[in-house]
C-alpha cells in the first residue's frame, strides 16, 4: 500500500449477482489533489465510494483511507471525512441551524463556531432563507446546498463527494467550485465523482475513467489523450474513445445526418 497516499485502492471488486459493479481497480489519491471519478451511468463510481466509507462490503481487495482500514476504522475515517451523496442523506425533519448545531455535538465542534460557518456558507449560497425552515421542505437545490455545508462545516480533512454539483444553479455551481479549490489549497483532498466532463476537467488533478466496472484510464489530462493517443483532443473525446464509445457515436451521427437530410427533402 502507498505510505504518503490519502486513499489506496488495490485489486478493488464488488459484484451484485452477475453484475460487475466494481472490477478489480487500482488507484491512488495524493494529498492536496483532487482525483476524478469519471464515467456514464452505471459505470461504478458511486459504488466505488460506498465501498470506501464502509457502506458496503467488498468482494475482493484492499482499501486504506489514511492508513486505515475502512472496514476496522470506520469511526476514525469518518471524523476525519466530509461526505456529499448523490442523493441528499441528510436529516428532513431538522432546519438547516438544528443540523449544523446537531453536526457539531458528534463531531466535538464548538456549537458557535458551527453555527457561524453554516450561516456564511448559507449566505455565499444564497440559501441563506432557509436557515430556520425544515430541510423537508426545501427544493432539490437546496438540499444538496445544505448537504454540501454540513459535509465541509467541521473542515474535514478529505472530502468524498458523489455528483456534488447536482441541481445546483450557475452561481452556486462556480463558489462550490471555488470551496473545492481552496479546501485543497489549504491541504485537503477530494475525490470527485462526476460523469459531466467540463466539471473533471477544470477541477481534478487527475482523473481515473471507469467503464463497466474497470477503470480503462488513469492519469492527469494529458497522460489520458495519450493513452487514447488523442493528443490534443478534448476530454469527451478522450473519453469517448477510452470508454469505446466513439465509432458507435460516429454511426449513430452519421445515420441523423442522413435522416436530417432525407427529411428536409
Amino acid at each position: 500500500m502507498e505510505k504518503n497516499s490519502v486513499i489506496t485502492v488495490k485489486n478493488l471488486s464488488k459484484f451484485f449477482g452477475e453484475v460487475k459493479a466494481v472490477n478489480s481497480i487500482n488507484f491512488q489519491l495524493r494529498p492536496g489533489e483532487v482525483f476524478g471519478l469519471l464515467g456514464p451511468n452505471g459505470a461504478g463510481k458511486t459504488t466505488t465510494i460506498k465501498l470506501l466509507l464502509g457502506l458496503l462490503e467488498p468482494l475482493e481487495g484492499e482499501m486504506r483511507i489514511f492508513g486505515l482500514d475502512p472496514e476496522k476504522d470506520d469511526i476514525n475515517i469518518k471524523q476525519r471525512v466530509g461526505y456529499v451523496a448523490e442523493e441528499p442523506l441528510i436529516f428532513k425533519s431538522l432546519t438547516p441551524r438544528d443540523l449544523f448545531k446537531f453536526i457539531a455535538s458528534i463531531r466535538g465542534m464548538d456549537d458557535m463556531v458551527a453555527s457561524k460557518r453554516g450561516y456564511e456558507y448559507l449566505e455565499s449560497l444564497e440559501a441563506l432563507p432557509y436557515y430556520h425552515k425544515l430541510i423537508a421542505t426545501l427544493s432539490h437545490g437546496n438540499k444538496q446546498k445544505v448537504q454540501i455545508i454540513a459535509a465541509i462545516i467541521h473542515e474535514p480533512e478529505l472530502l468524498i463527494l458523489d455528483e456534488p454539483l447536482s441541481g445546483l444553479d450557475a452561481k452556486s455551481v462556480k463558489v462550490v467550485k471555488e470551496i473545492i479549490k481552496m479546501h485543497t489549497q489549504d491541504g485537503g483532498s477530494v475525490l470527485f465523482s462526476t460523469h459531466i466532463m467540463e466539471i473533471a476537467e477544470e477541477l481534478c488533478d487527475r482523473i481515473a475513467i471507469l467503464n463497466k466496472g474497470k477503470i480503462v484510464g488513469i492519469g492527469t489530462i494529458d497522460e489520458l489523450r495519450h493513452q487514447a493517443d488523442k493528443v490534443g483532443a478534448g476530454l469527451e473525446d478522450v473519453f469517448l474513445r477510452l470508454t469505446e464509445q466513439d465509432a458507435s457515436v460516429d454511426e449513430i451521427v452519421k445515420k441523423l445526418r442522413a435522416s436530417y437530410k432525407n427529411g428536409r427533402r
